[in-house]
């Protein structure tokens, strides 16, 4: 667990990821932190990137400063993982230029919302942002994941789902917590966090397996402690003590670069990677295909008229 908190030296960089001419990918929650960081790599060898946001403003205002580092310019795609119609009109949208995928970073997340904060469907913020509008969004995109496999040069598409460290801090799934319930208050923000983080985790596993018939590889990833706006709801203290814990946003990238364009993780498919570039070991719970099996089919009906 040390080294996950405390990650030793990186041995990979976005230095040494392959030229990714032809390569379409969407990246979500790309205009900030980790998201952008991943966009800059993916510019930097050549892929064409969707950079998934909900803001317009803060968005272009990405785009324009990637194109300023890189001299390539990011494709933004409107996207709102708290509202499944935001979810379908970004899959909709994407799908009427491309119809081909070749890997989705589904990157974006929100930490530590306060209690009052549900989705447009009436999900916990937390695990409707992380978990359902991720899982919609990748099923939404599957066909094109799938016709993208098919054009990659290792003959496979991939799906790279930020996880967190947090997972580790879960206590299985709370099913009543998904939406309003007294359990919710329980629980706390932080302990909502850590559930759909493991989440996250779970439904990459099921993924791996759900999919392989395709080849389309899925992988959940730690990708460190990093500083970025999903600190914006720590207290001041933990803010503070974050200034002094926390590393760039640029490590934060390492490890689901790696497993989103490395032709070494073709082999961990269904895998928890972690800090930096590195197999790691999630909670038993990723691991139970009776527990992902019963969340793909949860997660199925919740999506099913949207």
């Amino acid at each position: 667990m040390l080294r996950v908190l405390v990650p030793p030296t990186p041995t990979f960089f976005a230095k040494d990821m392959p030229d990714l001419t032809g390569r379409v990918v969407i990246v979500t929650g790309g205009n900030t932190g980790i998201g952008k960081e991943t966009v800059k790599a993916l510019l930097e060898h050549n892929a064409k990137v969707y950079l998934a946001a909900r803001s317009r403003a803060k968005a272009e205002a990405a785009i324009a400063d990637l194109k300023t580092a890189t001299g390539k310019e990011a494709i933004f795609l409107e996207l709102d993982l708290s509202s499944l119609a935001s979810v379908r009109r970004a899959a909709e949208e994407f799908l009427s230029k491309e119809h081909e995928l070749h890997v989705l970073f589904n990157n974006a997340g929100v930490m530590w919302c306060p209690l009052d904060q549900f989705t447009t469907e009436g999900y916990d913020m937390q695990w409707g942002t992380n978990v359902v509008g991720h899982f919609f969004l990748t099923e939404l995109l599957v066909l094109a994941l799938a016709a993208g496999a098919k054009t990659s040069p290792d003959g496979h598409a991939r799906v790279v789902t930020t996880s967190s460290s947090g997972a580790y801090f879960a206590s299985g799934l709370q099913w009543e917590t998904f939406k309003a319930h007294p359990n919710r208050h329980k629980m706390g923000p932080k302990a909502l966090y850590f559930q759909s983080k493991l989440g996250n985790a779970i439904v990459a596993r099921e993924g791996a397996r759900r999919y392989g018939d395709k080849s389309i590889l899925c992988y959940a990833v730690d990708p460190g402690s990093i500083k970025t706006e999903l600190q914006r709801h720590a207290s001041a203290f933990e803010k503070f003590a974050m200034r002094y814990l926390l590393y760039p946003a640029p490590y934060g990238a390492l490890t689901q670069l790696w497993a989103g364009v490395m032709p070494e993780t073709l082999q961990l498919n269904g895998e928890f990677l972690v800090p930096y570039a590195r197999l790691g070991r999630c909670r038993a719970e990723m691991y139970d295909p009776r527990l992902g099996e019963q969340l793909w089919t949860h997660l199925k009906e919740q999506v099913k008229d949207h």
